[in-house]
């Protein structure tokens, strides 16, 4: 084997190579640590529009977004300029006691366009799991319904990764070595639209799963004070789409039973569904809305959380231990909330979902032949969401299938056996078909892997 061909020449493990220190010095996240000796981590030095470059002179088409934060590509000029411009005038000040323009601009933005108001800011997405559903339990105490202090969300469901957030995630591998910290909430069936049974079509699954969600709480709903759900899309459950009919039937619900309805858009908010907000599609409006992620157009850290004025109304009050007891050391730094509003500015340009639908097509006639393989299941899209579930026996098909999307200058990562892509807004026709063109190759180069007609990826990079 040649020193080309050696996995050494994705990452190089020269002890001067940024991937060798990164080795050496930090834990990465959601990683075995030992599986690098085999995979080092791609080091990449510099970023632009959808592309990534690496140290070692590559470039990536970003598939996953950056874990599906990045939406109008990296280094975008007017996030860049917004943030620069605030840096010169403020770059943080404590939010307790204090404001700043930055934060009440991005606030009045938020409210106008969701609906709801007094927005509470965190750092990331399981921030603010954790916000909304101690909002939620002190909100209930505070009128007098202590008692009403457990969550319910959908199987598969995925919410971040605290201790509190792994409370409402329904997957055994985030949560079952902290299983001793952790205070499990309870779950009901997914709407799933692979759900459905046969002569049944995508609304249909919604409906039975909301029956089993009205059995559920009719029994609990007295000890219960919210419900969380993804709209439309559970992500970290392998992208399992869902009939918006399910939203409705959920939102009846919670009114009927009194319990609070949380809707976690902190992946699926910001255009990535088709609509602004994933929620807006079944005209309904929850009673907290976390958003993370996309907000800052994946360029810095924050999230919030946006409620109604009656939630709000509850802790309005002299006594300090009805006031909401949280805080965050860079809660709604004004650097961060500088990011969201050029974000925002972005989002709200005119014709943005019409040209999202337009490039979403695109995608969709390039892979038109990664949808019909023989080997892929339920083929699916929701708004910039693609995803493909693969028929193999392989328990590692992420793995090798990430390896071989690599060796083509893409990043993927499947969730299990299930390929998706979240690319960012701003694909042209080339990175379109490189995407298309990559992401079928991979395929076929892990069901030959599979087969055992060919060599690793790693022994085939270019």
């Amino acid at each position: 084997m040649s020193p080309r061909s050696r996995p050494e020449a994705v990452a190089p493990h020269s002890s001067s190579s940024l991937a060798a220190r990164s080795l050496a010095s930090v834990w990465h996240p959601c990683t075995q640590m030992k599986r690098h000796e085999a995979d080092p981590p791609v080091a990449i030095v510099r970023a632009e529009g959808p592309w990534l470059h690496g140290e070692d002179g590559r470039r990536y088409l970003d598939g996953i977004s950056s874990w599906w934060v990045n939406l109008f590509g990296h280094g975008h000029p007017h996030i860049r300029a917004g943030v620069a411009a605030q840096l010169e005038r403020l770059d943080h000040v404590m939010l307790a006691g204090f404001t700043h323009e930055p934060v009440v601009q991005l606030s009045e933005r938020l409210a106008r366009l969701t609906g709801l108001g007094h927005a509470f800011y965190g750092s990331d997405g399981a921030s603010a799991t954790e916000i909304a559903l101690k909002m939620s339990a002190h909100y209930w105490r505070n009128r007098g319904l202590p008692g009403k202090n457990r969550f319910v969300g959908l199987a598969g469901g995925y919410h971040g990764e605290t201790v509190g957030a792994l409370g409402v995630t329904d997957i055994a591998l985030f949560r079952s070595a902290y299983a001793p910290l952790v205070r499990l909430s309870a779950t009901v069936a997914s709407p799933d639209a692979r759900a459905a049974r046969p002569g049944e079509d995508a609304r249909g699954a919604a409906l039975r799963a909301a029956q089993a969600l009205d059995a559920w709480l009719a029994e609990h709903h007295a000890s219960t004070a919210a419900l969380i759900l993804e709209p439309l899309v559970q992500c970290a459950a392998g992208m399992a789409m869902h009939d918006a009919e399910y939203l409705r039937q959920a939102r009846a619900l919670c009114d009927r039973y009194q319990v609070h309805l949380v809707a976690d858009e902190i992946a699926v908010g910001f255009g990535r569904t088709g609509s602004l907000f994933a929620h807006q599609q079944a005209g309904i409006r929850p009673d907290f809305l976390c958003l993370s992620k996309g907000l800052t157009g994946g360029t810095l850290a924050l999230s919030a959380v946006l409620t109604t004025d009656e939630v709000y109304g509850a802790f309005y009050d002299d006594d300090v231990a009805r006031g909401f007891l949280h805080s965050h050391s860079y809660t709604g730094n004004p650097l961060a909330c500088s990011a969201a509003l050029a974000t925002l500015d972005l989002l709200e340009q005119p014709g943005l979902l019409q040209r999202n639908a337009h490039l979403a097509q695109a995608i969709d006639t390039a892979c038109a032949a990664l949808t019909g393989h023989a080997r892929v299941r339920h083929a699916r899209r929701q708004g910039m969401i693609w995803a493909w579930d693969v028929d193999t026996a392989l328990p590692d098909f992420s793995r090798r299938y990430h390896r071989h999307a690599m060796a083509r200058g893409l990043l993927l990562r499947p969730i299990g056996n299930t390929i998706y892509a979240m690319p960012p807004y701003v694909l042209d026709v080339q990175a379109v078909q490189h995407l298309a063109d990559g992401a079928l190759a991979a395929l076929e180069a892990t069901l030959a892997e599979e087969a055992g007609t060919a060599a690793p990826a790693e022994e085939r990079l270019p």
